[in-house]
């Protein structure tokens, strides 16, 4: 446990240090990019459609968890990549969980979305 005494500036600091992250992530990670294009349409879709205040709540909160996992799965892999940079099965078994994770959260966001907008959709197509 970490003793030192509260500091505000010290909090602030970690703030600066959270947001280079998420620059790390949108710019260099692949798939980031492509989760983010996906949250992009999704608020916008949410705009059009004018969903109910708890769906966007429902909207945001699975864009942040799409986004987070995509994180701790970049910060895993860079991890992995350090401690082990040759092959090693255990690290790809990790690798391989830490992605699967990314894909269910999505896949969840994905029937989240679906739910959510295409009701709306198919309204606006048959009218």
């Amino acid at each position: 446990m970490n003793d030192t005494r509260f500091s505000l500036r010290k909090r602030l600091k970690s703030f600066v240090y959270a947001f280079r992250g998420i620059g790390l992530l949108v710019r260099h990670e692949h798939n980031a990019r492509i989760h983010s294009v996906a949250a992009a349409a999704a608020v916008t879709a949410g705009f059009v459609l004018r969903i109910t205040p708890v769906e966007w709540t429902v909207i945001v909160l699975v864009i942040g968890a799409v986004l987070a996992a995509e994180a701790f799965n970049s910060a895993l892999e860079a991890l992995c990549d350090f401690v082990s940079p040759g092959y090693h099965e255990s690290i790809k078994k990790a690798k391989d969980l830490a992605a699967g994770a990314v894909l269910l959260v999505a896949i969840a966001a994905a029937i989240i979305g679906a739910v959510i907008f295409l009701p709306r959709i198919l309204t606006l197509l048959n009218s």
